[in-house]
């Protein structure tokens, strides 16, 4: 028995005044006689069956919709006949009577039972239903279907046409439409309300069902279904629905399938194939095509243009062809023209599913993964495991070997945490060591594509060196390396059997799930499923939350995989960040700087390619270039601030108290981005300088086609000490380093002023060690050495001559004054030797020598003051006796007290002399902290007001010598000024004079130019000489002392000789 589905379309010729509403939808006739079914060839019986079916039809109430136009309404007849009764055109082509027509019979569905089921087919030129179709994929087109056998599913034609949508009623005319659906009032309403669509909708041509499914609030909100089973105009479909808003005082929003055709590749289709989808309308739309994808517990994608998505579109067809097929393009596609007119909203679509034969990404493997051989007729057992992951695909998986002759066994596949496991057993032979077995598993889709994976077997032979099992780690080869997939996360580790049988460090590449999903996610952003800028505005902020959680992520592994994500992002060049994607972008690249990250970023280098901080600047630099960044944003990490530069004025931005003055001839929008942290991770291969600010950038939206000019001022990391040099730079991509090229340091009177000429990401940099001028060392050493022996001699001088030049208080005085002197700078300079390379010597001896230095020094100048008071008082006071003991009282206390005094004030003020504080371990000298700042302070202001005090002096002496008494005559001015300038020559090494340019020393840095080594080398010419200059000036340049030398000399000389006399006399 076969079951037919007719459709009858019933046309009503003439008017009616009323619409009636029926129930009936479909029938099943029987066409029996006396038990028997009906056969072919009694025509006069099947004629009576058609006239039986019109007169029913007949029957019924006919729905009319207006005067002026007839209505159409479709009928589903089921009939069950015999097989053998089935004939070639036994449907009439039309029935009718004078007031009603019955036309367009046509057979839609086939059935049959079998086995309890029923078996059904559309007929042409028909197919199944939307509805059929969703709730079961493999009843889409023309397919053969198995329903039960009470279904009842029904094909539809291929140009029928299904409108749902809802209409939105303004006013109180149905609002009876929300009450109960059981009262009158909700009947009556739903009756009219029905009564009204149908008499504007019954007028388009095919016309089948029209129902009200659902009503809901929002003014009056009333859910429509309804079927054209023909071929309808758009247009039509507008014109009626702008007259039933007219009508109803309402809003309609309609979605329709059937006037859009969707043609789609036969299914399956194969993996990595090039498929073409053509959707069509029946007539211009006037409105492009939009496309849409969706998967499985996914939402819906657009589909634009990419890199495995293109589309040509017009307003009437639309073709998309996707390059490259995989799992990615699974799913059901639609296609949809959007028509608005007023108060009507029409959505054209079609949909259709596209399957995708797939193939996977392998793993392959051993167990054990280097089988042992113990002796030479060992058959070791090898399982070999190919994993991948689950997916919707059946494979045929089949397993092969190469140098192997055992057979493989295949094991039944494991399923679990969304993985496949498919395995099979063999033994290896251990009596060919010159062979090396391989393994192959093949994978197998649905259209018999493959994808095989391939596993060498290092088998251990007897006698060969390996290394022993460890924890995770099973026994491994000497020379090779062993690999294990990572638990519970993506990845590899490695760990290697070194050559001497013994394990080295483990190497892991572990990548969190979400941190890989992350990745791959960015890697298919362009593909063209969605919007380029929506797909990474939603993978920055899964980004942002992820690494939130910087512990989740404080490996490595997961840190490369995070900064990866931001690099494939990066290379999009028309991407365009807005809104929550700026907002993810910045959160993520703020969280990546998080301290408690430092380790993963500096634990691993990537030998031959950018290290991740690289990467990371470098992708930072073009998102931020690619994103609308309006406003200032500060983040714990990171703050981005932008600008407007306009015409004729500068844009000045500040990151994290770095300010930046960008000035151009051209206008545009300038960001400015401040890191913390990233001066530490960014590769530095100059060893003479550091970082010493936090890394600033420097964009903008547009390239600059004049000259910049970018004034930047860091807050320095570290304070400047004196004489070190700075250097402003920027990072060159190039070259992979800091560079000074385009930038210069404004000097150190300001310590973090730049000028750059170019947009880039800037520091400043500091050198690690204070500037050394050449051959300053070694004249020091030579000086001091030579000082050292001149004051020996000095004292040695004095001892002999002693008696002969003191013979008056005056002299008395002035020379134990030039005894302490070099008595202090002899002890000074020695001490200054012992530390002259302080990295050599303890803490402990350091601070000592400091001590001594400082008390010495200080005592030696407090000597000179001794000395100059003493000549001034004698220049001064010409006839005034000086009183020895009260002076050498005087002398003592200022000459040693006062400097005792204030080195023990100033160790104790200063932490206990504390390193950093009191003494530089650096220097073994002073602590210079700035103007005014630092213990070196104690020093200079002593030094500086006796040295003041002896210059006097020499003023009022050379005055003196200038000013004779008149009856001394008046000397020519050649005389004066050898005076003078023999005076000056005398008493500037005694009176500490050079030291004046110890001034200068202090107070300019030697990395001001050329000026300030000039300073330095003239103090140290002439105060590590001075030793030598009190030798030759203050004792060998006085006539008294040189003369008592010569008559000590001579007086030894002569004793000397008459020793030699009388020894010859007696030898004789």
């Amino acid at each position: 028995m076969y079951s037919w589905k007719v459709t009858v379309v019933l046309c009503s010729l003439s008017p009616c005044e009323r619409l009636w509403q029926h129930q009936l939808r479909f029938f099943i006739l029987r066409c029996c006689c006396d038990g028997s079914v009906i056969q072919p060839e009694e025509n006069r019986n099947m004629n009576k069956m058609w006239g039986f079916i019109l007169l029913y039809i007949l029957g019924l109430n006919i729905s009319q919709a207006t005067r002026e136009a007839p209505s159409t309404q479709m009928y589903y007849v089921k009939l069950t006949i015999d097989k053998s009764a089935i004939t070639n055109n036994m449907l009439p082509s039309n029935l009718s009577d004078s007031t009603r027509q019955v036309d367009e019979l046509h057979l839609t569905t086939t059935c049959k039972d079998v086995v309890g089921k029923r078996e059904c087919r559309c007929e042409s030129g028909h197919r199944w239903s939307d509805n059929v179709c969703q709730s079961n994929s493999k009843c889409c087109g023309h397919n053969t279907c198995t329903f039960p056998v009470k279904s009842s599913h029904v094909c539809v034609s291929t140009n029928t046409v299904t409108i749902r949508g809802s209409i939105r009623i303004q006013g109180t005319r149905f609002h009876d439409c929300l009450t109960d659906e059981h009262t009158e009032e909700f009947q009556n309403c739903n009756t009219e309300l029905l009564h009204e669509m149908k008499k504007v909708y019954s007028t388009l041509r095919g016309f089948d069902v029209l129902k009200i499914t659902k009503y809901s609030f929002g003014s009056i909100v009333a859910d429509l279904e309804m079927t054209i089973s023909k071929n309808m105009s758009p247009h039509d479909l507008i014109q009626k629905s702008e007259i039933l808003i007219a009508s109803l005082t309402a809003s309609l929003n309609l979605e329709t399938t059937g006037v859009v055709d969707l043609t789609m590749p036969h299914n399956p289709v194969k993996y990595g194939s090039q498929q073409q989808l053509v959707c069509t309308s029946q007539e211009d739309l006037s409105t492009m095509p939009v496309w849409w994808q969706k998967k499985d517990n996914e939402k819906a994608y657009s589909i634009t243009n990419g890199t495995e998505a293109d589309m040509t579109s017009t307003t009437r067809t639309s073709r998309l062809t996707l390059k490259n097929m995989s799992a990615f393009w699974e799913g059901q596609y639609a296609c949809e023209f959007h028509q608005k007119k007023g108060s009507l909203y029409i959505n054209h679509s079609a949909s259709a599913v596209m399957d995708v034969a797939l193939l996977p990404n392998i793993f392959i493997t051993t167990v054990p993964e280097f089988p042992r051989c113990r002796t030479m007729e060992d058959l070791p057992g090898v399982r070999g495991k190919c994993l991948i992951r689950e997916d919707n695909e059946t494979y045929t998986v089949t397993w092969t070997s190469q140098d192997m002759h055992a057979k493989i066994i295949p094991l039944k596949a494991d399923y679990s945490s969304g993985e496949a496991v498919y395995a099979a057993e063999t033994v290896v032979g251990c009596n060919s060591p010159n062979q090396r077995p391989k393994l192959t598993c093949t994978f197998h889709n649905r259209l018999n594509q493959t994808r095989d994976a391939s596993f060498d077997i290092n088998i251990i032979y007897v006698g060969e060196s390996f290394c022993e099992a460890e924890g995770d780690w099973g026994e491994a080869k000497a020379g090779f390396t062993a690999v294990l997939q990572c638990k519970n996360t993506d990845g590899l580790r490695q760990r290697k059997c070194s050559d001497n049988s013994t394990w080295e460090q483990e190497e892991a590449d572990c990548v969190n799930s979400d941190v890989s999903m992350l990745l791959r996610s960015a890697q298919i952003v362009a593909f063209g499923r969605g919007s380029l800028n929506e797909n990474a505005a939603e993978v920055f902020n899964r980004l942002g939350n992820v690494t939130n959680n910087s512990m989740a992520i404080n490996t490595v592994s997961n840190v490369k995989a995070t900064v990866d994500v931001l690099g494939v992002l990066s290379q999009q060049q028309r991407l365009r960040l807005n809104g929550s994607g700026v907002d993810g972008f910045l959160k993520s690249s703020s969280n990546l700087m998080e301290k408690s990250l430092e380790k993963t970023w500096t634990e691993k280098k990537n030998d031959g390619n950018l290290s991740l901080a690289e990467t990371y600047i470098s992708s930072v630099e073009k998102l931020i270039e690619a994103a609308n960044i309006t406003t200032n944003n500060t983040l714990k990490n990171i703050e981005v601030a932008t600008c407007n530069k306009e015409q004729g004025s500068g844009c000045t931005n500040t990151a994290f108290g770095v300010t930046v003055d960008f000035d151009s001839s051209d206008n545009g929008s300038v960001a400015t981005a401040g890191f913390k942290q990233l001066e530490n991770y960014l590769p530095h291969r100059d060893e003479k300088y550091g970082v010493n600010s936090i890394v600033v950038m420097t964009t903008t939206q547009k390239n600059h086609s004049g000259s910049v000019v970018v004034k930047i001022k860091f807050p320095l990391l570290r304070p400047r000490p004196r004489n070190v040099e700075m250097k402003c730079v920027s990072w060159e991509y190039a070259t992979r380093q800091w560079s000074p090229h385009g930038c210069e340091w404004m000097g150190p009177h300001d310590d973090g002023h730049c000028v750059c000429s170019h947009l880039s990401s800037f520091a400043i940099l500091m050198a690690r060690d204070p500037i050394v001028l050449p051959g300053m060392a070694e004249i020091t050493i030579v000086g001091l050495s030579l000082s050292v022996m001149s004051l020996v001699i000095n004292l040695v001088i004095e001892l002999i001559v002693w008696r002969a030049v003191v013979k008056t208080n005056t002299r008395y005085l002035r020379h134990v004054a030039q005894v302490n002197i070099s008595l202090c700078l002899l002890v000074a300079d020695c001490c200054f030797l012992a530390s002259f390379k302080p990295h050599k010597i303890p803490e402990i001896w350091c601070k000592a020598l400091v001590m001594l230095k400082h008390f010495c020094y200080l005592s030696m100048f407090f000597w000179m003051l001794c000395l100059s008071s003493t000549l001034l008082h004698q220049t001064v006071f010409l006839f005034h006796n000086m009183s020895k003991k009260i002076y050498i009282r005087f002398y003592i206390s200022l000459g040693y007290a006062c400097p005792l005094l204030i080195v023990l004030i100033t160790f104790l003020t200063n932490s206990g002399g504390a390193e950093g504080v009191y003494f530089s371990k650096e220097t073994c000298w002073l602590v210079y902290s700035g103007l005014f700042r630092g213990s070196i302070h104690t020093f200079i202001i002593p030094v500086g007001t006796i040295i003041i005090v002896n210059v006097f002096s020499m003023v009022v002496v050379i005055m003196k010598l200038l000013d004779h008494p008149k009856n001394a005559g008046a000397p020519d001015d050649r005389s004066a000024a050898k005076s003078v300038m023999r005076t000056v020559i005398l008493l500037t090494p005694i009176f500490g004079v050079t030291w004046i340019f110890g001034f200068g020393v202090t107070i300019v840095d030697l990395s001001s130019g050329i000026a300030a080594s000039l300073v330095n080398y003239v103090f140290i010419l002439l105060n590590s000489f001075q030793g030598l200059f009190i030798l030759l000036i203050t004792f060998l340049g006085d006539n008294l002392t040189r003369e008592a030398l010569l008559k000590h000399l001579k007086k030894r000389a002569s004793v000397g000789d008459s020793s030699m006399t009388l020894d010859t006399t007696l030898k004789k």
